[in-house]
């Protein structure tokens, strides 16, 4: 049977077109970023902000790598051959947070199903030496399901970032199409998880708009999220990185995402990032601040 053809992309509006700002601290930052071996998800996932915040000197470091164990259809990041994680990847982390004059550090991380802890060590050496190096900053990990092993968990919470952040990225019904080796009920379990081994550690969360979801399946998602403890939230515009992966279903308007930030705020969060642009560590400082 031929294959079938894809359907055309929908046009991009207008509230999706911004300027990219360039300029010497842009250059600087990536230049930094190059000559230290190190890697962004802003670069490896295609982040539409990635200007914005090179010239605002700011960066989330991508650790271990910068291919996946998994396949999510929303997500530029590649998959492919695994090398061991660099040993000195946590020092030149805090090394180059702290050339960058940061203040609070962002850190996240490819899936690593192969490793035995799926990385939690690496994440905790890379908090403990940005401490090392940034006494008075602030970390905030952004860290994978490690496949509901709680030691993992533990490890990393034992480090004692500042926030604790793991994306939900849809609602349940999608989790086959979008994230098919991952688990919706996993990834709440891990929050919840997270709060009761530190209740004082902010957890943050995050989805996806523009997937098919419906108005319905947000809110339950939302109070799904409360009820595991999470109380900081990014809502944002899903955006088909190639004709590979999942198109846009719908492009929310601005002030869609206005609403349910209102929404959010109502149900019971203390925070809540919400707009086309918004990713999981757009402006993370603010909202932690902010919380």
């Amino acid at each position: 049977m031929a294959e079938q053809e894809r359907p055309p992309r929908l046009r991009k509006p207008s509230w999706l077109r911004r300027k990219l700002p360039t300029g010497p601290v842009y250059e600087q930052v990536r230049s930094l970023i190059k000559s230290g071996a190190l890697h962004t998800v802003c670069q490896e996932a295609k982040c539409p902000n990635q200007w914005e915040c090179f010239s605002s000197r700011t960066a989330t470091f991508l650790i271990m790598g910068s291919r996946c164990t998994r396949r999510c259809r929303f997500c530029a990041v590649e998959h492919g051959p695994l090398e061991p994680p660099d040993p000195q990847e946590p020092a030149k982390v805090a090394d180059a947070a702290k050339a960058l004059g940061l203040r609070y550090v962002v850190v996240t991380s490819v899936t690593r199903d192969d490793l035995p802890d799926g990385g939690a060590s690496v994440f905790a050496a890379t908090i403990r030496a940005i401490r090392g190096r940034i006494p008075d900053g602030q970390v905030e990990v952004l860290i994978p399901d490690f496949q509901g092993d709680a030691e993992a968990l533990r490890t990393v919470v034992e480090a004692r970032p500042d926030v604790l952040n793991h994306n939900l990225e849809t609602v349940p019904r999608l989790y086959p199409a979008v994230r098919p080796e991952a688990e919706y009920q996993r990834s709440l379990k891990l929050l919840s998880r997270a709060k009761a081994l530190d209740c004082s550690l902010p957890t943050k969360s995050g989805l996806m708009l523009g997937l098919g979801e419906s108005s319905e399946e947000i809110r339950d998602s939302l109070q799904d999220l409360l009820a595991a403890g999470c109380r900081l939230l990014t809502l944002g515009q899903y955006l088909q990185p190639s004709t590979h992966h999942l198109p846009v279903e719908r492009f929310v308007p601005p002030d869609e995402f206005a609403r349910w930030r209102d929404i959010a705020l109502e149900m019971g969060f203390s925070q809540v990032a919400s707009g086309p642009f918004v990713r999981s560590s757009y402006h993370a400082r603010d909202l932690y601040l902010h919380a």
